[in-house]
């Protein structure tokens, strides 16, 4: 089907008419051509190459991109696809079955396709294409869906992005009744062409790829011996090269100085096992398209935590120093009053805990933990710890807050408000959250039995692990124009998450288990910036339109979810869940009765849910979605834009970038590095009582503000005691 905005003979005739082919990349975009033939024309000498005279009217259309004609990185973007058109060669821009047929021919795509299609259904997915929807992006947008998502074979496109989505769509419905699927097909296909609704970065890139792994976020956890500490690595090995991010808590290990085999000062502590965890991160990059990414978790009370604080420190022994990790500190309520009454603080060593009170500290939270901890508390002062620290808490909690102001770093999980809305805690505890902070569940290292030999080789099964996954998808708020189309994108969105779970090949078996134990998803949201701007709220305005917003969001998602388990069953741990209980998002139905706007919607999904349970034990996340936002063209996650116009500087030169409606909504946008952290933080508590995961909330201060620590320290604080349960990058 050729494109209506541009034709395969057009784009051939491009450098014999360009001012005719200009003035056609121009339809409907509010620039002058003129003003670009007046500048790029007249440089074009004739020995020039495509290639060459595109590049040149690109960077000629982004040098005249501003807050008052953004319209020229769009412009700019349609240069850049026609450049992809042009380097793919085709005679036809958009063949789907030849193209399908030979993309499986070589490898590029999987085969499944065509076991599940019929060549009717295949040449019918293919009418559903519309080849105009590759001229909705910028340049920005458009480069980077070109330069990280497109297959390639030998070096040139081996799809449009039209293939792609509609590619990834009969993939992801094809598990449905025949009946529905194309429809599904189509729906889908619509919602992501149509940028209403975004995959993360490994569902976008490796869904129609042979064996490819769809899940973004993975949690894993070490036990206090080589050989799990060695399994992680290279379970983290595993996982990056199939492009996931990795979060990997190390709070069992022993501290330095600790006893191994009762050898006094034996333990080297964690920080040099974090520097193997390092080194793995770099040496195994995800699919070379992003370098690997692991958060290191360490739970407050561990005897190591001032060293872990400096891990990404200028100063200091380069020993112990892992400038590739990412770091966070897991954090229990009774550390956080301790600072409010200046109390002093407690660090342990976990092995010593272990093997005298036969107790894995790391296993507790709540009022278990506090009233194990102020035992610990007493027998430290009584000297019958043999290693123990006291320190004040509000020294420590100011050494997490220089290593922040120096290196953005570490994150922050709370880890009582974790367990406390976890709907699995019947089944486990969350010890830590996954690299973006925004989703997390039950973990458990893997057990080994006894090595044995077995044919001249050392032979130990690995048993009982768990390791968090989660597949994420957003909606683009920014697209979305009605209460219709929300749940409607909500309720495809869940559905393609739930299919993804089955379709994906988990890059460790104990992620497999997780899936099929607890389907975990994660439909999160970006774009929230400008659907405010577009209904002229601004966002320090915007609490309680927020708040009805995402109230709606959780019912349409978790109402889908519902309906699903209606057909297929609930996930396969729902027996004693929170859910089982009749709570939704930790709350009882009197909760809602008396806190919701539309509590009558809500009785009848609580009626449903006693029916039908739920298919998936946590449902909504919201993501950073920072690369992922450039392509849809919007603002990142549901925080403030960061600037109304900034300009990128890459290798290759600058590109000028401006927030989706600033030329008509200017006064609406509101830049986050202005506003008061806290006033962000009231407005994030407002959304998050609607998400049942974790929010990607990062923190921004301008120092040109007469910043003082005590409004960070202030901010943080005010984000426990709102119940946020996990701070991003500061």
């Amino acid at each position: 089907m050729p494109s209506t905005l541009f034709n395969s003979t057009e784009i051939e005739l491009i450098s014999v008419e360009l001012p005719a082919v200009l003035a056609k990349a121009a339809q409907g975009l509010d620039v002058d051509v003129k003003e670009i033939e007046q500048r790029a024309l007249p440089l074009i000498k004739e020995n020039t190459t495509y290639a060459q005279m595109l590049e040149h009217l690109i960077i000629t259309a982004l040098s005249l991109t501003s807050i008052n004609a953004p319209d020229w990185k769009y412009f700019a973007g349609r240069l850049r696809i026609l450049s992809l058109y042009k380097t793919c060669g085709r005679k036809e821009l958009y063949d789907y079955p030849a193209t399908l047929a030979q993309n499986v021919k070589n490898g590029v795509y999987t085969d499944l396709i065509l076991q599940y299609y019929t060549p009717q259904d295949i040449e019918t997915a293919a009418s559903f294409i519309n080849p105009d929807f590759d001229f909705i992006y910028d340049y920005a947008g458009a480069s980077l869906l070109i330069k990280r998502y497109l297959c390639e074979y030998e070096d040139k496109p081996a799809e449009l992005p039209q293939d792609m989505f509609l590619t990834i769509a009969l993939l992801a419905e094809m598990n449905n009744p025949k009946e529905t699927r194309m429809e599904c097909v189509k729906d889908t296909y619509e919602k992501l062409a149509n940028r209403k609704i975004s995959l993360a970065t490994p569902l976008l890139m490796n869904l129609r790829r042979p064996n490819g792994n769809l899940s973004s976020c993975f949690i894993t956890m070490a036990d206090d011996n080589r050989d799990s500490i060695f399994y992680i690595v290279d379970q983290i090995a595993a996982i990056s090269k199939f492009g996931g991010g990795v979060g990997v808590n190390i709070s069992r290990l022993r501290a330095k100085g600790a006893r191994i085999k009762g050898v006094k000062n034996a333990g080297g502590g964690v920080i040099p096992w974090i520097r193997i965890i390092n080194d793995t991160a770099v040496a195994v990059n995800q699919q070379g398209k992003r370098k690997g990414a692991v958060t290191v978790a360490l739970d407050m009370w561990h005897l190591d935590i001032e060293d872990f604080l400096e891990l990404r420190t200028e100063n200091g022994d380069q020993r112990m120093k892992a400038y590739d990790i990412f770091p966070q500190v897991v954090i229990p309520d009774l550390f956080m009053r301790k600072v409010q009454s200046a109390e002093e603080w407690l660090m342990v060593d976990p092995g010593e805990i272990r093997s005298k009170y036969n107790t894995e500290i790391t296993d507790l939270w709540g009022e278990e933990f506090e009233a194990f901890y102020e035992n610990l508390y007493k027998d430290a002062k009584d000297g019958k710890l043999e290693l123990f620290k006291f320190l004040p808490a509000k020294e420590l909690i100011k050494k997490v807050m220089k290593s922040q102001i120096e290196t953005g770093m570490p994150y922050i999980a709370f880890k009582d408000t974790l367990n406390k809305y976890n709907p699995n805690k019947h089944d486990g505890l969350i010890v830590s959250t996954n690299l973006c902070t925004e989703s997390h569940s039950n973990v458990r290292p893997a057990k080994f039995s006894p090595k044995r030999l077995e044919n001249g080789r050392i032979i130990s099964e690995v048993y009982d692990g768990l390791v968090h996954v989660c597949n994420l998808i957003s909606i683009n708020l920014a697209n979305i124009f009605s209460d219709e189309e929300l749940e409607s994108c909500c309720k495809a969105s869940v559905r393609f998450l739930d299919n993804a779970i089955d379709l994906t090949e988990v890059p460790v078996p104990e992620g497999t288990l997780h899936n099929r134990r607890y389907r975990t998803i994660g439909v999160g949201a970006m774009g929230l910036a400008d659907h405010l701007a577009y209904r002229n709220i601004t966002y320090t305005a915007s609490a309680d339109y927020a708040d009805e917003l995402f109230e709606k969001f959780a019912l349409y998602c978790t109402k889908a979810s519902i309906a699903i388990a209606a057909k297929k069953g609930p996930f396969e741990a729902y027996k004693g869940s929170d859910w089982d209980k009749g709570l939704i998002i930790g709350k009882n139905e009197e909760w809602f009765k008396q806190n919701s706007k539309y509590y009558a919607q809500w009785k009848q999904v609580f009626e449903d849910l006693k029916k039908y349970g739920v298919r998936n034990s946590q449902i909504t996340a919201i993501a950073p979605n920072t690369s992922s936002s450039l392509i849809q063209g919007c603002s990142a996650s549901i925080l403030p834009v960061y600037s109304k116009f900034f300009v990128e500087t890459h290798a290759k030169g600058s590109i000028p970038n401006c927030p989706m409606y600033i030329k008509e909504k200017f006064w609406y946008y509101q830049e986050n590095k202005n506003i008061s952290q806290q006033k962000v933080v009231d407005i994030i508590s407002r959304i998050n009582k609607w998400i049942d995961t974790g929010i990607s909330f990062e923190l921004i201060y301008n120092l040109n503000m007469d910043i003082k620590a005590k409004d960070i320290f202030d901010t943080i604080m005010l984000a426990w005691k709102k119940e946020i349960k996990t701070l991003y990058y500061t």
